[in-house]
């Protein structure tokens, strides 16, 4: 006798690879991935670093087997071009709350130039209260839009260059770059206080996200225009753009297969196949068969052990 359960058809098309998306402002981070594999009809999809709806520029999306790779994303450099307006503090750093204190003073460009070197390399930064940051299990952001108390501690984020864009009488236009975890809400806020004043950040475009720039992003018209046929009009770029800064190993076919299968390999037979590739302790690795990215792997004392199998 049948056992009544139907083998569920999987939904969508097996694309592997990325799109580098210029969101537009208004749209969730979320609301992008669902609209990507609409158009796309791709199986599976996720981002690699959220956007606020107040924020637009590159949202890198992630299909197929290349989420299997967002963590690389998300620890990637990233640089922004933003705007603080002076002389208003707002209860969520940005255009959208409301005013929580006012500053007559706007400084001038020597008084800003003056001061960004104290906020150059690694700094203490503590995140803005409506934030995803969580608080014994709860969001920041849930806990301040029920008036709660939010207490966040300050954490070590990197910024790697910090220059004045524009000037006007009351805002301000920078390019940061900075590393994973860096808030720019954060930063015009203890830049606006370090210049004995207040201030938001008015606007906020990410320009580049790891190895995603507005060269070689598209926006969300264009893919519409593609739709289904995203992958063959060569829009998704491969799984292994962002593992640019990891070193190549390269495998036989069989070697490949075991380790695709969960197996170690010996690492004294992969020097010696691989005399170009320094080989270290603790060092991750592109498993490669011929061109195919087959594992993230990780050098462990005499063997190579997979950590990430990806089946391209």
């Amino acid at each position: 006798m049948a056992s009544g359960i139907v083998a569920r058809k999987r939904r969508g098309v097996p694309i592997n690879g990325w799109l580098a998306i210029d969101k537009p402002l208004g749209m969730t981070s979320t609301t992008v991935v669902a609209r990507v594999r609409r158009l796309t009809d791709a199986a599976k999809a996720g981002h690699g670093g959220t956007l606020d709806p107040l924020a637009s520029g590159i949202l890198p999306i992630a299909l197929g087997e290349a989420t299997k790779t967002v963590a690389y994303v998300m620890d990637g450099a990233k640089t922004y071009r933003w705007q603080v307006t002076w002389g208003e503090a707002r209860n969520t750093d940005d255009g959208e709350g409301h005013v929580v204190a006012t500053s007559p003073h706007r400084p001038g460009l020597a008084d800003i130039e003056a001061v960004l070197p104290r906020f150059l390399g690694e700094i203490e930064q503590v995140p803005p209260a409506f934030s995803a940051v969580k608080i014994d299990g709860q969001r920041a952001y849930d806990l301040a839009r029920a008036d709660q108390t939010v207490t966040l501690r300050s954490r070590i984020v990197r910024i790697d260059s910090f220059t004045v864009v524009e000037l006007t009488s009351e805002t301000a236009t920078f390019d940061v770059s900075c590393g994973k975890g860096a808030y720019i809400r954060s930063l015009a806020r203890d830049l606006a206080l370090a210049l004995g004043t207040v201030g938001y950040v008015s606007s906020l475009r990410r320009t580049r996200c790891g190895p995603f720039h507005e060269g070689n992003a598209i926006s969300l018209d264009m893919l519409e225009n593609f739709g289904h046929s995203a992958a063959s009009a060569n829009l998704v770029l491969p799984v292994e753009t962002v593992l640019d800064d990891i070193p190549a190993l390269a495998l036989t076919e069989d070697e490949a297969r075991r380790l695709q299968n969960g197996q170690c390999l010996s690492v004294l037979r992969l020097a010696a196949q691989n005399p170009q590739t320094t080989i270290t302790a603790g060092t991750t690795v592109r498993a490669m068969a011929e061109e195919r990215l087959v594992a993230l792997a990780r050098i462990d004392g005499a063997l190579l052990r997979p950590i990430r199998v990806l089946n391209l």
